[in-house]
């Protein structure tokens, strides 16, 4: 129940219930006054609070611009890049909505803090002011009144009238006040419901202000927050592929780490103690040692792994001799001597072991080091890409497309391991494969026929994308441009032995129908692609940076899927001419190898001279269509020649992996020197056949090149610029021209003379004149 109202009129009677009713308005002012001041002191402990707030969340804001994502690799996804944006992206958004804070902040002191406080002052003051005005008058009026009816009746009727007189002019006076005073109060009664409140609802609308703008920023937000929730997912989902892989890599290293080692561009290398002579005596000092046998240098660098840093300088000695030392001559075990040619005395090295003595000792007395081969992880059975393979893959495409294409999971969801073996040994029965005509029987389940088709192409000798530009596509796809991977990759696979090419094809038109469905099997091309990426484009060496490279491998095959018409129905920009496509595709074999980043040490095992002027005729009059023809007879006849490591036969060649590879990053496709290279196995295993390429042609490619010519000493032009890597190169442009130009020892390499200077340069970089 509110408050009665005060009556002009009940101030002249000045009775009881008035002084009750104007005590209850006092009492009301005095709650509004003390809850305003309360209310004052809240607002600024809010708004000290929010600075506080605002400033942790800008300190928070820059914490989050201020951190880089490092990913493993050396190049990133689209969804990685997307992820590693996104913290400076929040660090925008929390700014921008600080920057709106701070402005809600200084405004909140003027339309709460100071109208509140002028009410207070102003308004309640003022009656207060009142009050005492009032009381004071009041206790004024009743001393005269009660000092006037205290006069005695005897006095003289002057007096007695003055005194009336007096009486009535304070009373009038007291009168005067107390009208003012409840005038007063009831302002103030009355000023509170929109003086009070108007303040607080200013403040409420400036956090409306501050919030509406949270929420346009969140809309704003709104399409890189969809984005970024994808980019999460698949890098999750490729996080999840990646984990699996690296721990069976773990598992396999544990089980078995020699057979995993990494391909090192060095002879030999790990730790070694050195004995140092100190003047208070020796001591053994570990290094880090290697050892290149071809130029016979060892490096040792003095490293400890409990301190983490290196204990001094880097040494380099070009070896003269190792001897093994004798037990009995030092105390310590495991040790050998070393003597170097630019450096005095002898240095004395402990081995970790008996087995690690014997291995770099084995490496210093110029014995070839043994590297372990790359194994594939599928069997290397029958699979070729034949008529037979072809009509397998055509029979479980077919299949798919007719029964189960809206299968939900389609090629995700693998079948029981034993009936895809049973489908594949009856598909791979030359009785019944013969027969093309003949459907897949409707007893075999979807999820059963989409696994053998992936384990037939996991069957193949080598993946269907091939080993010698499986790091040309992963270089592809780490492209920033997403025009420039398309036109890099549509080159690249018009560089796949023909049969290669025509797989591929058949493949990808088959996952584009697939994908088009991905409404009712859920397979969308992302998920295709993580699928398929690790069959089509497996590496040939199982290491955790070719693990990491697995989120590319499924880039390229979603740039295949979502661009197969373009990629297969049309030539690249620059097509080849029929001798160059002939000449490219012959020499697709004999490029320069890889780096020994991306390949091991392996072997060109030639065949006699009379076999390789046969045939060196065959390939060179045989047409296009020839190319891709199986070369296994040529390399069966030779079979018998199996590599030695200790041969000192000339026709073996061994491929140096200490040589860069200087060709250009992204290499014309149509360039009629374009690099590639065969994959042929190490000396520990026999080589592989496989009919889905010629190139695998052990001629030589500078004897290919100088077939014709009547003298080995040649002219021949640039066709694109290089900078050398090493001393023994020749730096030039495009368009120099070089003299003397002839074969080199070292396979992919030439030798010229350029302004007076021998050295080398890569052979498809150039063409004879």
């Amino acid at each position: 129940m509110g408050l009665p109202a005060l009556e002009f009129s009940d101030c002249c009677l000045d009775s009881p219930h008035f002084r009750e009713t104007l005590k209850s308005h006092e009492a009301e002012l005095d709650k509004t006054n003390k809850f305003i001041k309360e209310l004052i002191k809240d607002g600024k402990s809010l708004i000290s609070a929010l600075k506080n707030l605002s400033s942790a969340k800008r300190k928070f804001a820059d914490s989050l611009n201020e951190f880089k994502f490092q990913c493993i690799g050396d190049a990133e996804t689209d969804d990685e890049m997307c992820i590693a944006r996104s913290l400076q992206e929040f660090a925008t958004v929390l700014r921008n909505l600080e920057d709106e804070r701070i402005r809600m902040i200084e405004n909140a002191s003027e339309v709460l803090i100071t109208p509140l406080e002028k009410f207070r002052k102003e308004q309640i003051g003022a009656a207060k002011e009142a009050k005492k005005k009032y009381d004071k008058e009041t206790e004024k009026y009743c001393g005269i009144l009660e000092k006037h009816l205290n006069l005695s009746s005897k006095k003289k009727e002057s007096q007695l009238q003055e005194a009336d007189s007096q009486v009535d002019l304070v009373r009038q006076h007291f009168y005067e006040v107390s009208l003012e005073y409840v005038f007063k109060v009831q302002e103030v009664q009355e000023r509170k419901m929109f003086e009070f409140v108007e303040p607080l609802l200013a403040f409420l609308q400036g956090l409306f202000t501050f919030y509406h703008h949270g929420y346009e920023l969140a809309k704003d937000f709104g399409d890189f927050k969809t984005q970024l929730t994808i980019s999460i997912q698949n890098t999750r989902n490729r996080f999840e592929g990646t984990r699996s892989e690296v721990e069976s890599l773990m598992k396999k290293m544990k089980e078995n780490p020699l057979e995993h080692k990494t391909i090192s561009p060095y002879t030999m290398e790990g730790y070694l103690y050195v004995q140092e002579k100190r003047h208070f005596g020796t001591s053994w000092v570990k290094h880090y040692c290697t050892y290149q046998r071809d130029s016979k240098q060892i490096t040792m660098v003095p490293f400890d792994q409990k301190s983490g840093g290196k204990g001094g300088e880097d040494e380099s000695v070009t070896l003269k001799s190792c001897t093994r030392r004798k037990t009995d001559s030092i105390e310590k075990r495991f040790c050998f001597d070393v003597e170097a040619v630019d450096r005095p005395g002898v240095i004395t090295m402990q081995a970790l072991s008996e087995e690690d003595r014997r291995l770099w000792m084995e490496a210093m007395d110029g014995r070839e080091p043994v590297y372990n081969s790359n194994k594939d992880s599928q069997s290397e059975g029958t699979a070729q890409l034949d008529s037979i393979g072809f009509s397998i893959i055509r029979k479980c495409i077919h299949a798919v497309e007719t029964r189960g294409i809206n299968e939900q999971g389609l090629y995700r969801i693998v079948g029981v391991n034993s009936r895809v073996q049973k489908l594949l040994s009856v598909l791979m029965d030359p009785k019944t494969a013969s027969e093309t005509e003949t459907d897949i029987c409707a007893e075999w389940e979807i999820k059963t026929i989409t696994s053998a088709l992936k384990t037939y192409l996991r069957m193949l000798p080598g993946p269907l994308m091939m080993y010698q530009f499986q790091r040309s596509f992963i270089k592809a796809a780490k492209l920033e441009n997403q025009e420039s991977r398309v036109s890099e990759i549509h080159s690249l696979v018009h560089r796949l032995p023909e049969k290669n090419r025509q797989m591929l094809q058949l493949l990808m038109n088959h996952l584009a129908n697939v994908a088009n469905n991905h409404k009712q099997n859920l397979m969308t091309v992302a998920n295709l692609g993580v699928v398929f990426g690790p069959t089509l484009l497996r590496p040939q060496e199982e290491t955790v940076a070719a693990i990491m490279d697995i989120k590319f491998q499924n880039i390229v095959i979603e740039i295949l899927i979502e661009n197969h018409e373009k990629i297969f129905n049309t030539v690249p920009d620059m097509p080849l001419t029929n001798a160059q496509l002939h000449l490219s595709r012959k020499k697709s074999s004999d490029s320069k190898p890889p780096s020994c980043s991306e390949r091991p040490l392996t072997l060109f095992h030639t065949v006699q001279s009379t076999e390789k002027q046969e045939q060196r005729n065959s390939i060179i009059n045989s047409s296009l269509e020839s190319v891709s023809s199986n070369p296994n007879s040529i390399l069966n006849s030779s079979s018998s020649l199996q590599p030695n490591m200790n041969s000192s036969d000339p026709d073996l060649n061994v491929v140096k992996p200490t040589r860069p590879n200087s060709l250009p990053p992204n290499p014309s496709p149509t360039s009629p020197l374009s690099p590639s290279w065969p994959m042929f196995s190490a000396p520990s295993s026999p080589m592989p056949t496989s009919s889905t390429s010629s190139d695998s042609s052990p001629v030589r490619p500078e004897e290919a090149i100088h077939e014709d010519s009547s003298t080995p000493f040649r002219k021949a032009k640039a066709l694109y610029a290089c900078k050398a890597e090493h001393d023994s190169e020749l730096s030039f442009t495009a368009g120099t021209v070089f003299d003397n130009v002839h074969p080199s020892q070292e396979p992919g390499w030439l030798e010229g003379t350029l302004n007076g200077k021998t050295g080398l340069i890569p052979e498809n970089y150039v063409e004879f004149l």
